[in-house]
């Protein structure tokens, strides 16, 4: 994928055919209002394609569609070797359109294109191919009981599964829900971002060309007020599976409360902190992951690493070495593969984080970054941004900016570290840098996070769990867990 041109990602991207009806009963239809909105690509600016704006009514037809689709058995009633199979012809379906898919992403919000080819999209068909391939090997279980009785434990689908997904990983994120709800049986309901549908309507055309039978995965594209808050509070919705803020997954709950008591999980927020310590064998690759964990995808990762604290005794030389890594991410064009970042999502994005920076200006001292750039005159760009001497109590190191900015102070001792990283609202994720392996166990214990990644960052696959504590969120994506979420435990009890 490497070895594509600037020219031939802007060919095919030429080639493409941009559709944004919403897909309801296995068929792309407009929204019953007839109401649509603009799909801008935010590196030039430009219109995409119009987008149906569902609203309550098309929320219920595709629930509608759902259920019918649950009662009948026609997916739910499937044995798991019928559902693995039509999984991993649609793992499969996913590879093969990897350039569109691709593209979709890219154009519709900003990423790389490369990043996209080579880590999403791939990403993305790996995670239905191991779902696929879990489906057979989950076994119902039998509990200990007194002679004369047999207590049996059935894990069974929930129903109507309602997906609300973020915008900074279309494809993965639509993946991340979908993958574990259907491998279980369920009916989904996806509401993909607003500023980046396409790859999630595509997805399920795929899904029905794999053998997904029709009402099984419907997409209904709107606006978050409006239909995502109608999938809240519909009240034949089984369960809502959110990825997004803390600020919107707690509306959720809200929902949920005034309805049907649906279930409702989480993977909002985070503020995730980064530890060096002088014990550090390779400060080089720690300053590598240190400016990766924060500008890859433009910092628009819920479980970016934006809060860095270094060890005081080597923090000059650790900043030196994480300056000199800025230069290595450079935005450009996003279909340009030696463009390094991307664009912002949007205009208002954008603002948001030239927001931050601006006030981070009177706070702190600025060392890298700072600006907003255009690329051929044109675009959402923000330079990869690098405060230091922030103030804990700094909104650059407690408020969650999404984008690519960095905050950064210095400890003396293990606990002020350990104090310092556990004292936010959110708990996604933490790095940790040291050879002490005692160390490693010490702080992995003490830190209050979803994921602890030790000599690394953000580390994850589909065989571990994904999400937070506190205010980032209820429940796990990702791994055999995810199952949790999609599936009711059922106990029958036989005395003979």
């Amino acid at each position: 994928m490497n070895d594509i041109t600037k020219i031939d990602w802007q060919t095919e991207a030429s080639r493409l055919t941009l559709r944004g009806e919403a897909f309801i009963d296995g068929k792309r239809v407009p929204s019953l209002s007839g109401v649509a909105f603009d799909c801008i690509n935010p590196a030039t600016g430009g219109l995409l394609t119009k987008v149906a704006a569902c609203d309550a009514a098309d929320v219920d037809r595709a629930v509608k569609s759902a259920r019918a689709a649950f009662d009948d058995g026609r997916w739910s009633g499937k044995s798991p070797a019928e559902r693995k199979a039509v999984m991993l012809r649609l793992a499969d379906l996913i590879r093969a359109n990897l350039t569109e898919l691709a593209l979709l992403d890219s154009l519709d919000m900003g990423k790389l294109v490369n990043d996209a080819a080579t880590v999403d999209v791939p990403g993305s068909a790996a995670i239905f191919q191991w779902y696929g391939e879990a489906i057979d090997k989950l076994y119902d279980e039998i509990a200990p009981t007194e002679p004369g009785n047999l207590a049996m434990i059935r894990r069974e689908p929930l129903g109507v599964v309602g997906a609300v997904i973020p915008w900074n990983f279309p494809l993965d994120m639509a993946t991340w829900k979908c993958a574990p709800a259907l491998a279980v049986g369920n009916s989904v309901v996806l509401k993909p971002a607003e500023q980046s549908p396409l790859s999630a309507l595509r997805l399920a055309e795929l899904a029905i060309e794999a053998g997904l039978p029709e009402g099984v995965l419907n997409v209904v594209p709107g606006f978050g007020e409006v239909t995502g808050k109608a999938l809240g509070l519909h009240p034949d919705v089984d369960c809502i599976t959110f990825t997004g803020s803390t600020e919107v997954g707690k509306m959720f709950l809200t929902y949920s409360g005034q309805s049907n008591m649906k279930q409702v999980w989480l993977e909002c927020g985070g503020k995730s902190p980064n530890l060096i310590f002088a014990d550090c064998e390779n400060l080089d690759a720690a300053a590598d992951m240190a400016a990766f964990g924060i500008f890859f995808n433009q910092g628009e990762v819920c479980s970016a690493n934006s809060r860095l604290y270094v060890e005081k005794s080597i923090a000059e030389v650790f900043l030196a070495k994480l300056v000199e890594r800025v230069g290595r991410y450079t935005p450009g064009n996003p279909l340009d593969p030696t463009a390094t970042m991307g664009a912002i999502v949007d205009e208002n994005q954008t603002r948001r984080i030239m927001g931050f920076i601006d006030e981070g200006r009177k706070t702190a001292r600025l060392v890298a970054g700072g600006e907003r750039v255009s690329v051929d005159g044109k675009g959402c760009f923000v330079q990869p941004t690098i405060f230091v001497d922030v103030g804990h109590n700094d909104r650059l190191m407690r408020e969650e900016i999404f984008g690519p900015v960095l905050a950064v102070s210095t400890f003396e001792t293990e606990d002020e570290a350990v104090a310092l990283a556990n004292d936010t609202i959110y708990g996604l994720a933490a790095s940790v840098w040291t050879a002490n392996l005692s160390r490693a166990h010490r702080l992995s214990a003490k830190l209050k996070a979803g994921t602890v990644s030790v000599n690394t960052v953000d580390a994850l696959s589909p065989m571990t769990p994904f999400g937070g504590f506190k205010q980032s969120g209820i429940g796990r994506d990702l791994s055999l867990h995810a199952f949790d979420k999609f599936s009711g435990l059922k106990t029958v009890w036989i005395r003979y």
